[in-house]
């Protein structure tokens, strides 16, 4: 791949071998994230899991104390009175049928989709649609829940899934480039206890084999597994 000169400029600074702490890692993304839009900080923490065994398919959701620095656009589908409860605590869309005929018709204007479980039956049949873009509602997840206000408020107030991909890496948005370092250490942080949490008691060796931050559109930087122990 061409390297364009503002990332080879970014890219220079960066000792690709050396590992930093957290803050010390942020530090590196937040100087090197200078495109001309506000960059995502993104982590991807690659597991010595086998994702193929059920047991050690790592997924969850973690509530980040600051958000990921968007609004996250919450369509919830259930039927009366529901879906008026889920548009009284914040869901950008609420509804059922008509929503299922947009989703049919390649609608996409969404991040995240809850359900109640009575209508999970007709959610259901939109999976080929749904589950490639990693939205199909999850009861694991909290996406499929008869308290939809809830689920929308945690949602809108920081609430991420994550799930770790064939490869055995799991990558998560844990803010944006104009966050102070506190911000989004305490996202990564949230973030790193909860992939400790989850460990799998199959899971052989050694669990996080390794860390990487970077911006949207900036180089990777290595985060020191010892950083670890304080969780």
């Amino acid at each position: 791949m061409k390297l364009s000169k503002r990332l080879k400029a970014a890219s220079a600074k960066i000792e690709r071998a050396k590992q930093h702490t957290i803050d010390e890692a942020i530090a590196k993304v937040k100087e090197g994230a200078t495109a001309k839009f506000v960059e995502s900080v993104d982590i991807a923490v690659r597991l010595g899991v086998d994702p193929k065994k059920a047991d050690q398919a790592i997924r969850g959701t973690v509530a980040l104390p600051h958000g990921i620095g968007r609004e996250v656009r919450v369509l919830v589908l259930a039927k009366s009175p529901k879906d008026e409860e889920a548009k009284a605590a914040g869901a950008d869309h609420a509804g059922l049928a008509e929503y299922i005929q947009k989703i049919q018709g390649g609608w996409a204007d969404i991040d995240v989709i809850i359900a109640t479980p009575d209508v999970m039956g007709e959610v259901g049949k939109l999976g080929k649609v749904l589950g490639p873009r990693g939205l199909m509602p999850n009861p694991k997840s909290g996406t499929v829940t008869m308290d939809v206000a809830k689920a929308v408020k945690e949602v809108k107030a920081g609430k991420i899934e994550f799930r770790v991909d064939k490869a055995g890496i799991v990558h998560a948005s844990v803010g944006k480039a104009n966050f102070e370092v506190k911000q989004l250490s305490d996202n990564i942080h949230a973030f790193l206890t909860t992939i400790v949490r989850l460990k799998p008691a199959t899971a052989k060796g050694t669990y996080v084999k390794s860390i990487n931050l970077s911006s949207t559109m900036g180089p990777g930087v290595k985060i020191d597994r010892s950083q670890l122990a304080a969780h």
